[in-house]
C-alpha cells in the first residue's frame, strides 16, 4: 500500500491567532463531535467511521517525551469507554539514556477491543513515533498496511545519526508498506501553545499530548478524563495546565478538520461485554497492594510492608504507603536484608510482615527467609521477576527466578510459591499468599514480574462481603503451652504474639526440640523437624483446588503447561490452534510448591506435554523431575513477553515434529 505523506502541515493552523482559532474550532464542534463518538451514548456507530473489533496502539520516544504519561492516559480513555484490554509498558534499562539514542526509547502499548483481550497484542495496527530512534526500534513492529504517525520536527540531521540513520526515512521509499502519517508535531505544538505564557522549552514538552489529542481521534477516544487529570496534576502551574490543555485539543482538533483522506479517518471500537459490576483500570503493582491489605484484614492482622528499592519492585513501597490510612506501615530499609529482617521481626511482633524485591534482591533475603522458615513464622516475600543475571535487563521481564523460589535456600528448606497470571490476578494470589502464610505459619513467595508489575487491565471490583474469612486466632493459654506443638490438620506451631502472660519462649534459627522447643543437636530431633516442615507444605497440596483445564481436557493428546504472566499468549495460541482442528489442552499453575495434588495424574493422560516459559526451562525440569515425564520446553528470554504467533508456531512445529 503506498504511503500517504502529509508532510509539515503547520500551514492549517499557524496564523496570527493559531492558539484562538483552534479553541473556536473545537468551541464549535465538540458537542456534535462527542454524541458522534460516544460509544455509551449511541445506538449505532455514524457511517463516517470505521469498524474494528480490536487495535493494537503504541507510542514511543525517547524517555523524556512523556509516552508513559500519555499511554497511561489513553489506557484510561479506553477503559472508561467500556474496552476490555491490556497494557505494556516498556521502559528503558538507563535512568537517563542520552536523548535521541536507541537504547533510550520508551514504548507504551495497548491493545483493546469489543472482545475479550488476554494480551498486550501481537503486531500493531498504529504506531505513534516522536523521533527517529524510535522509527528505528519499533516500525518493525508494525503490520503491513498499518498506521505510521511521524513527529517531523524531531528529524534533523544530529537526530538522525543518533538513530544510526545513514538515510532520512521521510523521504525515502522504506515506509512505503506503511500508511504514514507525518505531521510536524513540535512545531504544532508550539504554535498551539503561544499565548498560554511558558517558554519554548516547556512548550515542546507538550507535544506528547497534542499526539495524545491526534490518537485519541483517531480512535474515537474522549479526552474529558484526561483533562481533568491535567486539572489536578498541573494545579500549582497553571502556565503549563493552560498549555498541555491547548496541545490536547489542539491534536484533537486538527485530527477532525484536516481533511485527511478515508485511509487515516477514525476508527471505531465497540465497548465489550463485560460481567456486570463495578470497574476499575488497575495494573499489577496496584492489585499486589491491594491484595496484601485485603488478606491482613481478612486475617484480621496490621499489614507491615517493608522493603528496599529494585526495579521493577519499587513501586509496591510507593502504592502501599499511599494505604497509610487503612493501616498499612511501610518501611523503606537500608538494604534488602534488613528489609526482610524488619519484616520478619513484624510478623515474630504478631502482625503480618511482607517485604517485596526483584531477583538480585530475592537472593539477598535468601538466610531471613530460611529464618522464618526455622522459626516457622508467617511472611509474604514478592517477588517481580526480571531479566538476569545480576543487574542484568532490569526494565524488562522474565520468569527465571523459579528455581530460587522453590529451591534456593541452604539445607532443605521448603516453602510455599505462588504466581499470579494477569495484572488483576495479582489481587487474588496476593490474598492467597496471606491465607497460606497464616495458616501453615511459613514464608510464602509470590512470583510476579516486571510485564505484570507494570500492566494494566479493566478489574471487577471484588464484594468484600464474599471474601472468606480465615481470622488468625493468636495462642493465649499458658496451660500446657509448647512453643513448637503442631495443628493436627495444618502442622502449623502456634502464633504466640511477645509478651503474652505465661508464654515466654526461645525462638530463633537454631534447631529447636519437636514441642518443647528448646535448642536442640540431637540428629533423630533434626531427622524428625526436617520432616514435619517438609509435610507442613507438602499439606498444602490437600488445601488448594485441583488443577483443571484453560481449554480443552484428557481426551486431547497434548498439554501446554504454563505458570505466570505466559496464561494470556498461551491461551490465545490454544484458542487459534485448536480453531485449526488441532487436539491441544492447557493449563496454568497458581500453585507452583506444593504443586496441586491432582497434577501429576493430569500430566500422566497426555502424549505430549510442552511447556513455554520465559526462561531458560525451570517448570519443564521441576516436572520431568517430579513426576518422571517427558516435558519439553519452549523457552524464551528475550526480556519481552511471548507473542501469540510465536507459540502458535512453536507448538505446531512441536506437534508435528
Amino acid at each position: 500500500m503506498p504511503a500517504l505523506l502529509v508532510s509539515r502541515p503547520a500551514s492549517c493552523l499557524v496564523n496570527p491567532s493559531p492558539a484562538r482559532k483552534i479553541q473556536r474550532l473545537q468551541a464549535l464542534r465538540l458537542d456534535a463531535l462527542h454524541k458522534c463518538l460516544n460509544p455509551m451514548t449511541q445506538s449505532s456507530v455514524p457511517d463516517l467511521l470505521s469498524e474494528t473489533e480490536d487495535l493494537v496502539v503504541r507510542f514511543a520516544g525517547d524517555s523524556g517525551d512523556g509516552v508513559q504519561v500519555v499511554g497511561q492516559q489513553y489506557t484510561l480513555e479506553t477503559a472508561l469507554a467500556g474496552n476490555d484490554l491490556a497494557t505494556f509498558p516498556d521502559f528503558p534499562a538507563e535512568i537517563r539514556a542520552p536523548a535521541g539514542t536507541l537504547f533510550g526509547v520508551s514504548a507504551y502499548q495497548i491493545h483493546f477491543g469489543s472482545r475479550d483481550i488476554r494480551t498486550a497484542g501481537d503486531d500493531l495496527d498504529v504506531l505513534v513515533a516522536f523521533n527517529p530512534a524510535a522509527l528505528k526500534t519499533n516500525v518493525g513492529d508494525l503490520k503491513p498496511g498499518g498506521l505510521l504517525v511521524i513527529d517531523t520536527g524531531a528529524f534533523n540531521e544530529r537526530s538522525l545519526k543518533k538513530a544510526d540513520y545513514d538515510f532520512d526515512p521521510l523521504i525515502d521509499n522504506r515506509l512505503d508498506q506503511w500508511r504514514v502519517l507525518a505531521v510536524d508535531i513540535t512545531a504544532m505544538t508550539r504554535a498551539a501553545v503561544v499565548d498560554c505564557g511558558v517558554s519554548t522549552r516547556e512548550a515542546a514538552r507538550s507535544k506528547n499530548f497534542f499526539a495524545l489529542g491526534l490518537v485519541l481521534w483517531l480512535t474515537s477516544r474522549h479526552r474529558e478524563t484526561t483533562r481533568e487529570w491535567m486539572q489536578g496534576k498541573f494545579a500549582s502551574s497553571p502556565a503549563v495546565l493552560a498549555a498541555n490543555l491547548a496541545a490536547l485539543d489542539a491534536g484533537h482538533a486538527w485530527g477532525e478538520t484536516a481533511e485527511l483522506p478515508p485511509e487515516v479517518g477514525a476508527v471505531h471500537v465497540a465497548p465489550a461485554s463485560l460481567a456486570e459490576g463495578t470497574y476499575r483500570n488497575i495494573n499489577g503493582t496496584e492489585a499486589l497492594s491491594f491484595g496484601l491489605l485485603t488478606g491482613a484484614r481478612l486475617a484480621e492482622l496490621e499489614l507491615v510492608y517493608c522493603s528496599y528499592p529494585i526495579t521493577p519492585a519499587s513501586n509496591m513501597l510507593h502504592a502501599l504507603t499511599q494505604l497509610a490510612q487503612y493501616g498499612v506501615q511501610t518501611f523503606q530499609a537500608e538494604d534488602e536484608i534488613a528489609a526482610a529482617c524488619a519484616a520478619l521481626g513484624a510478623s515474630y511482633g504478631g502482625s503480618l510482615g511482607a517485604t517485596g524485591s526483584s531477583g538480585p534482591g530475592l537472593a539477598l533475603k535468601m538466610e531471613t527467609i530460611g529464618l522464618a522458615i526455622g522459626a516457622e513464622l508467617p511472611m509474604v516475600i514478592v517477588n517481580a521477576q526480571r531479566g538476569g543475571p545480576s543487574t542484568g535487563l532490569p526494565t524488562k521481564t522474565e520468569q527465571s527466578d523459579l528455581f530460587q523460589a522453590v529451591l534456593g535456600r541452604n539445607a532443605d528448606a521448603p516453602v510455599a510459591v505462588v504466581a499470579s497470571r494477569s495484572a488483576g490476578d495479582c489481587f487474588e494470589t496476593a490474598v492467597e499468599a496471606v491465607r497460606l502464610a497464616v495458616t501453615y505459619m511459613t514464608p510464602v513467595i509470590l512470583l510476579t514480574d516486571g510485564y505484570l508489575a507494570n500492566a494494566s487491565e479493566p478489574w471487577l471490583i471484588p464484594d468484600p462481603r464474599k471474601l472468606d474469612s480465615f481470622k488468625v486466632a493468636f495462642h493465649s493459654d499458658p496451660e500446657g503451652f509448647e512453643p513448637f506443638s503442631r495443628d493436627e490438620t495444618t502442622l502449623a506451631r502456634p502464633w504466640v504474639k511477645p509478651g503474652t502472660p505465661g508464654l515466654a519462649h526461645r525462638i530463633g534459627g537454631i534447631e529447636r526440640a519437636d514441642g518443647s522447643g528448646n535448642i536442640s543437636y540431637d540428629p533423630d530431633n533434626h531427622q524428625l523437624m526436617t520432616q514435619l516442615r517438609r509435610n507442613k507444605i507438602d499439606g498444602i497440596a490437600n488445601d488448594i483446588p485441583a488443577q483443571g483445564y484453560e481449554f480443552g481436557d484428557e481426551s486431547d493428546s497434548t498439554l501446554i503447561v504454563g505458570w505466570g504472566s505466559t496464561w494470556g499468549p498461551i491461551q490465545s495460541a490454544v484458542q487459534q490452534l485448536r480453531s485449526t482442528g488441532m487436539r491441544v489442552a492447557s493449563t496454568h499453575l497458581r500453585h507452583l510448591w506444593p504443586l496441586p495434588a491432582n497434577l501429576g495424574s493430569m500430566l500422566e493422560q497426555f502424549d505430549r506435554v510442552i511447556v513455554p516459559e520465559m526462561n531458560d526451562g525451570q517448570l519443564v525440569k521441576l516436572l520431568r523431575a517430579q513426576y518422571a515425564i517427558d516435558a519439553t520446553g519452549i523457552n524464551k528470554v528475550a526480556g519481552q513477553p511471548f507473542r501469540i504467533r510465536e507459540l502458535v508456531e512453536s507448538i505446531n512445529k512441536e506437534v508435528t515434529t
